[in-house]
């Protein structure tokens, strides 16, 4: 009976010997730094509070996408882990969806009128604004439609208030029918109100071989990242300018470079003081372009330099 009983005593010292090990290995393991690598694309985070008790929660995973300058985060429920004891508090760090400000490089030549505060704005199209299945409903809800007045108030055109809160707000738009439309006058007693300037804003209907784009408040005819609104009393109008920030920035997603040169062709009702706002022409654009040159952050505007003559 000794040696079965010694056998019995040396397997169970060589089971918790092994039980021992493992648990301190994993310790090791658990406990090494996270390498990434550069084809990475996302790392998610596993945070298993509470402990998995009756009527308790459900975990978090926190998942961090990387793209280029910006990072992304989102938050899903998981199944949380059986574990005992404490959990450890979770802290993500880090900027999410913040754009690097562009560096400013001075011309050689012209002088500095400040810094200034940069915002968009482009040029809405009614067939943007028409869902390509209308459902029954809306197209009889009256109230989705609004007509766009011109200066002797007189209907042009109705069409969807959606379309019309945007063009009020941008000052020129192109119909369903190819036409474009441009501010004419505000304090037009027989037009929509539009909600985000509090103005009522009567229209033109222009020539669209001749103004392709609307017409500035020179009465020409403006251009995608070429016009800028700004405050006539710090910019007079028919200015050229040059916005540093600007300079060797892709003009749109398919290319062509910027040289950094606009003209003060245009007002707008909030534009006032330092600040420019860049005529982009359409929404793509204007993503594209927030991207790179982000508003609100501020550019450099320079007068008589000898790049923009």
């Amino acid at each position: 009976m000794k040696q079965p009983y010694c056998a019995l005593v040396r397997s169970l010292t060589l089971l918790a010997a092994l039980i021992v090990s493992g648990c301190t290995s994993g310790r090791r393991w658990v406990n090494q730094p996270f390498h990434r690598s550069s084809a990475d694309r996302e790392v998610q985070i596993y945070d298993p509070r509470p402990a998995r008790k009756p009527g308790a929660q459900p975990g978090r995973v926190a998942t961090i996408t990387e793209n280029n300058a910006h990072a992304t985060e989102s938050v899903h429920d998981a199944e949380p882990a059986e574990s005992d004891g404490p959990r450890p508090e979770l802290k993500l760090t880090g900027s999410r969806n913040k754009a690097v400000k562009r560096a400013h490089v001075p011309p050689p030549d012209g002088r500095l009128l400040g810094e200034f505060r940069n915002t968009y704005y482009d040029f809405p199209a009614e067939s943007a604004f028409i869902s390509p299945t209308p459902n029954d409903q809306s197209t009889r809800n009256e109230s989705a439609f609004v007509s766009v007045m011109n200066a002797s108030c007189q209907p042009i055109k109705t069409v969807p208030r959606a379309f019309y809160d945007s063009l009020c707000v941008q000052g020129s738009g192109t119909l369903l029918n190819g036409s474009t439309v441009s501010f004419a006058k505000r304090d037009c007693s027989c037009a929509e109100l539009c909600p985000r300037t509090s103005q009522k804003i009567c229209f033109d209907v222009l020539d669209q071989s001749e103004f392709p784009w609307g017409r500035g408040a020179l009465g020409k005819a403006i251009t995608p990242l070429g016009s800028v609104a700004v405050d006539s009393d710090v910019i007079p109008l028919g200015t050229h300018i040059y916005i540093a920030e600007f300079d060797g920035v892709l003009r749109h997603p398919a290319g062509g470079v910027h040289n950094g040169c606009f003209v003060a062709e245009d007002r707008g009702l909030k534009v006032k003081g330092k600040h420019v706002d860049v005529f982009t022409g359409n929404p793509t654009t204007t993503l594209h372009l927030n991207g790179i040159v982000p508003s609100n952050q501020g550019v450099h505007v320079y007068l008589d330099t000898t790049r923009c003559k």
